[in-house]
């Protein structure tokens, strides 16, 4: 395989995983990042000490010092030199991203270009960090609000989306005048180092003081250190509840705040009126894109008893067409789970579910033989289940479709909420009373609900997240900007009078 691309993004076999704006430090101690696609050592990365991290905050807290002072215009100047820094290396970083996660290259490139694009959001977001002005109830007197940043913005992401969920965070966190550590999956660590080496060539050609934005890669013992530390006003963590629960209850603690990205058990409700061609597009790709290792994957496809046999029919058909290898060969669909663990996973859901009483409509299995040594190549699977199912309440990170029946739309409704978790949602319908109805109050309980397209994936211009053990908290566009900064609010009295409430007076003669 040529892995020219690693020596484009300047990763060696040994790599520093600690990074303060543009100094490298290595402890000696390595993470191996080892790809699902051919079970090859890519890489190692060093990871960070308790001693290396505390360089790393301090020397953030000085950055911050300077780097909120610059107009937030300028700020934007340096997000947009990093946005054409990516256009520049879009191919070797969507190959990384492909070859160390495992998702197919065109996936590894779309990846890229979420961050291109959130790098020109926040561009233009940097002339609107706008706030309000209110009429005051005392004459002579001006109230408005205005927000600040924050200081030092932790950022801990998931190994399924390894550069843009970062970008998501810290473009944003950037132009408010925040500077940010980052804490990737150990399961993807080159990914960041990659990310923080093309960031260095802006900052350095930008004279841009140290500690702007930085990295720290490690185990969950390095997450431990952000998400107890007080410097750090603001912790994003995009992950499993179980890591979401964790996180958010220890920055709780100190009274910190949190944007949380956590789990989904996202649904289709198809009705009859559905378009069938767009339904097998929506759900094929919801269920199968990224190998099901999407937090915003299809897992559950609630089907109208009138439509049932039918989409059953079609896309048990569209499933023996998919196409599964190695994800850097752009005529493959799927590629592998992330690692072992991920098969077992998989494996322990399909027995549990069919314990159950669900029936496979597409079987499953881990492939073996030439081109699947990894041991990490699954089949994307049908299983017809209850919608009560335990295993279809729980998220599994793999590529299985629950199919559901159902008799009418609140019945769907019903079913497509009950479950604990609240990312995204969509219905496929031709009726505007069905899809009104869905986007109501009494529709859809996600952060996310579509119509006539899938669940999977998002424009980073809207707010991206969930509710219920999903989160609560937004990432990426609409205002979701205000969560990385201070809001104050600000009385002026212009007048030579000081007037105080309910009438009260001093005599001061």
């Amino acid at each position: 395989m040529d892995t020219t691309f690693l020596q484009q993004l300047g990763l060696k076999d040994k790599n520093a995983g600690t990074s303060t704006g543009l100094k490298d430090s290595d402890s000696g101690q390595y993470i191996p990042s080892t790809s699902p696609v051919d079970d090859k050592l890519i890489g190692e990365v060093s990871q960070t000490s308790r001693e290396e991290y505390e360089h790393v905050i301090a020397t953030a807290q000085e950055a911050f010092k300077s780097w909120r002072m610059v107009p937030a215009p300028q700020r934007g100047e340096i997000v947009r030199q990093y946005g054409l820094k990516l256009r520049e290396n879009k191919d070797a970083l969507g190959r990384l991203v492909s070859y160390e996660m495992g998702k197919s290259l065109q996936e590894g490139w779309g990846e890229v270009q979420e961050m291109i694009d959130i790098c020109d959001f926040a561009v233009g977001q940097s002339r609107q960090l706008y706030g309000f002005t209110m009429h005051s109830e005392r004459p002579q007197h001006r109230i408005y609000d205005q927000y600040h940043p924050l200081g030092i913005v932790g950022v801990i992401s998931a190994f399924n989306f390894p550069v843009a969920v970062w970008s998501w965070n810290a473009m944003i966190a950037l132009i408010c005048g925040d500077v940010v550590v980052w804490k990737p999956s150990e399961k993807s660590p080159l990914c960041s180092v990659a990310c923080q080496n093309l960031m260095h060539e802006v900052l350095r050609a930008n004279d841009v003081p140290e500690g702007v934005c930085n990295i720290i890669n490690g185990d969950y013992q390095v997450g431990e250190y952000m998400t107890k530390d007080t410097r750090i006003p603001l912790v994003s963590a995009t992950g499993s509840t179980r890591m979401g629960k964790i996180v958010g209850a220890e920055v709780a603690k100190r009274l910190g705040k949190t944007i949380l990205e956590l789990g989904g058990n996202n649904a289709i409700i198809v009705t009859p009126s559905a378009d069938m061609d767009v339904v097998l597009t929506g759900a094929l790709f919801g269920a199968v894109g990224t190998a099901g290792q999407r937090c915003t994957t299809t897992r559950r496809l609630i089907v109208h008893e009138d439509v049932y046999d039918e989409v059953k029919e079609k896309l048990t058909k569209a499933y023996g067409q998919l196409r599964i290898g190695n994800p850097l060969d752009e005529n493959m669909h799927v590629g592998p789970l992330i690692d072992k663990d991920a098969v077992q996973n998989y494996l322990n859901a399909l027995e549990s579910v069919q314990k159950e009483g669900g029936k496979l409509l597409v079987e499953g299995g881990v492939l073996e033989g030439k081109g699947y040594e990894s041991g990490c190549y699954v089949k994307p699977c049908i299983v017809e289940a209850a919608h009560d199912y335990k295993t279809v309440h729980t998220e599994t990170f793999a590529p299985i479709l629950y199919l559901i029946k159902y008799k009418d739309l609140d019945e769907a409704i019903a079913y497509h909420n009950e479950v604990p978790q609240g990312l995204s949602s969509a219905i496929m319908t031709n009726n505007l009373r069905e899809s009104e109805r869905f986007l109501s109050h009494a529709g859809s309980d996600c952060g996310i609900a579509n119509v006539n397209i899938g669940t999977s994936g998002a424009e980073i211009g809207g707010a991206f997240g969930g509710e219920k053990e999903t989160g609560g908290g937004r990432e990426s566009g609409s205002d979701a900007w205000k969560a990385y900064m201070r809001r104050q609010t600000n009385t002026i009295n212009y007048s030579a009078e000081v007037p105080l409430a309910q009438g009260i007076k001093f005599d001061l003669d």
